[in-house]
């Protein structure tokens, strides 16, 4: 039985976490041309089906290869490395007090409706993402140490995570104004 092509095979990209945007946007659209259910409108309900299911798989594999976090997360596990994201909470001893002061920060903003303060952390945190594509760039595509990475994605899970909540308390801030 043949094994169904990964999401960058099935796009025609080179597999690796540096992706060009734009080839990717174009190899999407080249392949949702071919397989598009559109274009199988006539065929039999197989034909029809399967190109759907073409669809589908394309689309995932745009979604995945379109998001860096996703596609760091993706580079991890067809390495064979399982992120444990549900269970496994290590992180390096310098992000946990990075991530505690943080916390702090935006408690500390919150009780004094700061909004400079809360867009000062918002700031800090796209700086650190920033940092983490950089990181985590390094470690998949030069070292190929995908350990390593899976610690990093981690940690910047925490990141996009903990952005959705200064996001959330710059909104409320806003909203009491």
């Amino acid at each position: 039985m043949q094994q169904d092509p990964d999401h960058f095979d099935l796009l025609g990209m080179p597999r690796g976490f540096a992706l060009d945007r734009d080839a990717l946007d174009r190899a999407w659209r080249d392949v949702q041309a071919k397989v598009h259910p559109d274009r199988h409108a006539a065929g039999s309900a197989q034909e029809r089906r399967v190109a759907m299911q073409w669809a589908s798989r394309a689309n995932e594999a745009y979604g995945v290869l379109r998001s860096p976090l996703a596609r760091a997360r993706y580079l991890c596990e067809r390495a064979g490395v399982d992120l444990q994201v549900e269970t496994n909470t290590a992180m390096t001893p310098a992000f946990l007090m990075q991530q505690m002061e943080w916390r702090e920060g935006l408690e500390e903003a919150r009780a004094r409706r700061d909004a400079a303060a809360l867009e000062a952390l918002a700031g800090e945190l796209a700086q650190a993402r920033r940092g983490m594509v950089q990181e985590v760039g390094e470690l998949l595509d030069r070292r190929h140490d995908y350990a390593a990475a899976a610690v990093r994605v981690r940690e910047w899970m925490f990141i996009e995570k903990f952005s959705d909540e200064v996001d959330a308390a710059v909104d409320a801030l806003a909203e009491q104004d």
